[in-house]
């Protein structure tokens, strides 16, 4: 009996089971649309229990329904209807639309059809997926379009190789990689239309360790102008051509009405813009004045005017879609990628002296301490008296310099910024002044000269004034509860204050760690290196212990600042954060205008839904793409230093040691920058301890000692533009080894592992321990 209702209850599903016997065109069809499995050859005839001679007629069938059409095979061969996608499959993540991201299956053969943009429904944790992942995904089809289910992320595909043809003697082509951290260049084997020394992406072909490479595409020159910043573009990935459409719908809004009549007019005002001599875009100004309310006696007002770039880049529009996906402006020496299109951020939205200009108008009221009493924010019409470079304003206040702003515009600015310097003093945030290298070219390109920027009173005071804003923002939302994205620095993390505690203990510098750490905690520790050599490389060690700064919705503070709450609010036309953060004022305050009379512009300008409902997905990815930016503008710079060093090759220069690992020590050029290398295997025959905690190698004989910050001279040895990397040598002990753009590869092969002369100390190893 029971065994009757096993058989019963078991019916259902043996009624699913395939018919035996071969299966018609049809059935195999059904079978494959309807697998939640990759459905191979395997799979279909273990279904239909074909065996032996049906086998091979299978094999044929399928053979057939291919080149008719009906089928193509997928990875892993796994068949799928022709046109669509398989129901299990490896997809590329390449694009963002609105917040949902888009993939596109890795492999598509299907002749004249486009590869489906496939939207992925991410579940559990938001942000956890990129542009660029893959993952394995279950997919299905969706009223007119694809969905896809995440199953797992998978490990990288091999990227692109991006490098240099080079010529051998023996004839043989290599690829030499622009990225220094690949320290092996590859053979080609298929070289296309390219020809030595240019600059081209390839593909890798081949299996370990008989990997080379195919060139799919030529990028040209690279060391033509520009070169060095497309390769950092290409590299990560940065969008730099904007699609037709986003270009034509800038054209459009920025042909949309100022409505002057409903903007708060300041053109009266003598506002100006402050900015870099070598700025593409202004979208900040300032004025100040002495508060006439008695009440605030030896106060002043003050108006921060942003450009209105959320009246032009409205929710859901392309401009929109496509400033999202770049989240921000990268800046290189030679070139500017823009988050939006010229039309806006080098026009419309640049405030341009002397032309009328839409604005967001952040109104302060400061007293006598400095202290921010009062704030609003309004939709203004501003015109700008002047655009003035830092250094020409700071020569005007100095007196080296006529301007007839310095009475009405620039006195009243520098006396309302000695309250918020007082207010700053007060409040002691982190005070790092660490130089910043300015790579200066002529018209064709050149290299003038690589220099460190001068810090001015003019950069503090523009400063001190852009985070008066950016905190008025974040408190102004707050006081309507409305959504912030704000910029979040969190306090060090114990790991990275133990590693620093370490470091200062080999200077004799005591450093708590029970207690509160504040920024004036760092501070302090500063003041007490006094102007000794040790500062510059303590305050980069404390540097290095900082977290890195995001956006996102939840409020966590900004350490580096002191400040409990702070959003970018005065950057939008580079920075998408800030956009966001206009569109919530925009809304929490009521400073919509009337909607455009073209229906391709949507009509508001404030939050959409979508916006708000997806501000931490946002965060997540426009800090991604910040941080993508820092290192393709940092890597460039290094090939600029590089290619303005090559001429000095040979040359003693004096150096400073930026940081020390068990293989070497890394070494800067003072006043110029660019990391090179000095190779433990150059520094003599003795063996060196690898000091982890004071972050040094030391001499087991000689007592020599190398230390994070140590100046010292050191010849050029090489230096090579292509991947920004720089070699140095000991003057008194030079390597026997050639340049790389000369390379012998009939040498012997080079191991990279530890050198035989080192030894590893440090607190994780314990003392005196070989390796």
């Amino acid at each position: 009996m029971a065994s009757t209702q096993k058989q019963k209850k078991a019916a259902p599903a043996r009624a699913k089971v395939r018919p035996a016997g071969f299966p018609t065109r049809q059935q195999v069809m059904d079978f494959i649309t309807e697998s939640d499995t990759p459905a191979g050859k395997r799979e279909i005839a273990k279904a239909f229990g074909l065996k032996g001679q049906e086998k091979i007629a299978l094999k044929a069938l399928l053979k057939d329904m291919a080149d008719e059409g009906l089928l193509d095979i997928g990875p892993a061969r796994a068949f799928h209807k022709m046109g669509g996608v398989p129901k299990v499959t490896v997809l590329r993540i390449v694009d963002v639309d609105d917040t949902t991201l888009i993939a596109t299956p890795e492999r598509w053969e299907a002749e004249g059809q486009p590869a489906p943009r496939i939207r992925v429904v991410e579940r559990g944790k938001r942000g956890a997926l990129t542009i660029g992942d893959r993952i394995l995904a279950r997919t299905e089809e969706a009223g007119k379009g694809w969905l896809a289910h995440p199953m797992k992320k998978l490990a990288k595909a091999t990227e692109m190789l991006l490098g240099v043809v080079e010529e051998m003697a023996d004839g043989k082509l290599w690829l030499r990689p622009v990225d220094k951290r690949i320290r092996k260049d590859t053979p080609i084997s298929d070289i296309g239309t390219a020809k030595k020394g240019d600059l081209v992406l390839a593909e890798p072909t081949g299996r370990p360790p008989r990997i080379s490479a195919r060139v799919t595409d030529i990028l040209g020159d690279p060391f033509a102008p520009r070169s060095f910043s497309l390769i950092a573009i290409h590299k990560h990935g940065i969008p730099h051509v904007f699609p037709e459409a986003v270009e034509e719908e800038a054209v459009t809004a920025s042909k949309l009405p100022l409505h002057e009549d409903k903007r708060e007019d300041l053109r009266h005002l003598p506002i100006v813009a402050i900015d870099p001599v070598d700025a593409r875009d202004h979208d900040d100004a300032v004025w100040a004045a002495p508060d006439e309310d008695p009440a605030n006696e030896g106060g002043f007002k003050a108006i921060v005017a942003i450009a209105d770039v959320s009246y032009y880049v409205r929710p859901g529009s392309a401009l929109d879609r496509e400033a999202r996906k770049r989240g921000n402006s990268v800046y290189f020496p030679d070139l500017v990628v823009p988050m939006l299109p010229h039309q806006l951020s080098s026009d419309m939205c640049s405030l341009r002296a002397g032309q009328d200009r839409a604005a967001m108008a952040c109104h302060l009221v400061i007293d006598a301490q400095g202290k921010v009493k009062s704030f609003r924010f309004s939709r203004a019409i501003i015109r700008v008296a002047a655009v003035l470079a830092y250094e020409n304003a700071q020569a005007a206040i100095d007196g080296e310099q006529d301007n007839e702003l310095l009475e009405p515009a620039l006195k009243p600015l520098w006396a309302c910024w000695a309250l918020l310097r007082k207010a700053r003093e007060k409040r002691d945030p982190l005070a790092l002044d660490l130089p910043e290298r300015r790579v200066v070219l002529d018209e064709w390109g050149k290299i003038v000269s690589v220099a460190v920027r001068e810090r001015l009173d003019a950069h503090m005071l523009i400063e001190d004034y852009m985070i008066a804003a950016n905190v008025a923002a974040a408190k102004a939302l707050e006081a309507k509860k409305a959504p912030v994205m704000y910029r979040v620095h969190e306090t060090p993390g114990r790991d990275k204050l133990v590693a620093l505690k370490e470091y200062l203990a080999t200077f004799d510098i005591d450093f708590a760690l029970g207690q509160v750490i504040r920024p004036s905690t760092f501070n302090q520790l500063i003041k007490k290196v006094g102007e000794s050599e040790e500062k510059e490389q303590i305050m980069t060690q404390i540097l290095r212990s900082q977290t890195q700064a995001y956006y996102a919705p939840q409020n966590m503070g900004h350490f580096g600042l002191a400040l409990g709450s702070y959003a970018h609010f005065t950057s939008p036309i580079r920075r998408y954060a800030d956009l966001l953060v206009h569109r919530a004022l925009v809304g929490a305050y009521d400073l919509e205008l009337p909607a455009p009379k073209d229906k391709a512009i949507p009509d508001r300008s404030s939050l959409s839904q979508e916006d708000y409902e997806n501000m931490g997905r946002v965060g997540e990815m426009i800090s991604g793409h910040e941080r993508r930016a820092m290192e393709a503008e940092r890597e460039t710079i290094d090939r600029y230093v590089a290619a303005f060093l090559s001429a000095h090759v040979g040359e003693v220069v004096k150096a400073r040691i930026t940081g020390v690992q068990n293989f070497g020590f890394f070494a800067t050029v003072e006043g110029l920058g660019g990391d090179g290398l000095v190779p433990v295997s150059t520094l003599g025959a003795e063996h060196f301890f690898f000091d982890e905690a004071g972050k040094a190698l030391q001499g087991v004989e000689s007592g020599d000692r190398y230390t994070v910050g140590q100046r010292l001279e050191l010849r050029l040895a090489e230096a090579d533009p292509i991947n920004g990397a720089l070699r140095f040598e000991l003057p008194d002990n030079p390597s026997p080894r050639g340049s790389p753009l000369k390379r012998d590869r009939t040498r012997p092969k080079i191991h990279r592992g530890r050198p035989t002369n080192i030894r590893h100390i440090g607190s994780s190893r314990g003392k005196h321990k070989k390796r």
